[in-house]
């Protein structure tokens, strides 16, 4: 409908009566950030396995191994996150440190994807790339995608230690790396924000020790 001058007016959203989107809306918020709250704070319980993780990538990485980061989606943009903050700088100034994000090369993952399935888009580039010494971390919000176990596996084939970041309760990697970080909660969007802490918390970690 137009308005003085022409102009279409601005839709009007109704609070009252039959439409209750606003509401809805201001709700959805509420209990999304409730529940990445409590996933946040449950990493405090945890922390054993968070200590544990930290201290194998510190000792990977002075002892001149790499780190193999690999996720699907979200997650595959995590892994990207935490190696450009290795090897570029996440806050202090330090030397470049070693990590490759196995999902960011296309080409690679077509041709692996199309040669020998999706499934091992990832466990054929450990196979390739890691050397003893290194480390394959595995970031999942729900622990069930073939290529992310199959990395795990090919990793232990190879006696390369991992870390496995996962969600809504590990799914078919639990128990698959050598350390395993799973913060509560059943939603994949809450799993994938405390994944992103952690690897800030890790960042922090390794500027303190490099820099």
């Amino acid at each position: 409908m137009a308005g003085r001058g022409g102009r279409p007016e601005a839709a009007k959203i109704s609070v009252a009566g039959g439409s209750g989107a606003p509401f809805d809306r201001a709700m959805n918020f509420v209990n999304s950030l409730a529940e990445t709250v409590r996933t946040l704070e449950s990493l405090s319980g945890i922390r054993p396995a968070i200590d544990a993780a930290a201290e194998l990538i510190l000792a990977t990485l002075r002892g001149g191994g790499k780190l193999l980061i690999c996720g699907n989606g979200g997650s595959a943009a995590e892994a990207a996150h935490f190696a450009t903050e290795l090897v570029g700088r996440y806050n202090g100034k330090r030397r470049p440190l070693p990590a490759v994000a196995l999902s960011s090369d296309g080409s690679l993952l077509s041709c692996i994807g199309n040669d020998f399935g999706f499934e091992h888009v990832f466990s054929r580039q450990v196979a390739g790339l890691a050397k003893p010494g290194d480390l394959v971390v595995v970031i999942t919000s729900s622990g069930n995608s073939d290529n992310i176990v199959e990395a795990l596996r090919e990793a232990k084939r190879l006696g390369i230690q991992s870390i496995a970041l996962l969600g809504r309760g590990g799914g078919k990697a639990k128990g698959l790396a050598t350390c395993e970080i799973v913060p509560a909660g059943d939603r994949g969007a809450s799993a994938q924000e405390a994944h992103l802490f952690l690897i800030h918390h890790f960042c922090e970690r390794i500027d303190e020790t490099f820099t």
